[in-house]
């Protein structure tokens, strides 16, 4: 499942939360969020970033 960057970039503005900050909260590695919309990442990976956030998964989900 694919990230979009614009919706993570917007959730993340809602949160006040830089990229840094985000991958501490989600528990993972700075490069999984500065890598968002490049590669598909694991579903669970998406769950913690979602999570950190306080969104629900599909609300950062690319749409097609």
């Amino acid at each position: 499942m694919k990230i979009s960057k614009e919706k993570l970039a917007i959730a993340q503005a809602k949160a006040m939360l830089d990229s840094k900050s985000l991958a501490k909260k989600a528990k993972v590695s700075i490069n999984s969020i500065l890598q968002v919309g490049k590669y598909n990442m694991q579903p669970v990976t998406v769950g913690k970033i979602a999570k950190a956030l306080n969104v629900d998964v599909t609300e950062l989900i690319e749409s097609n």
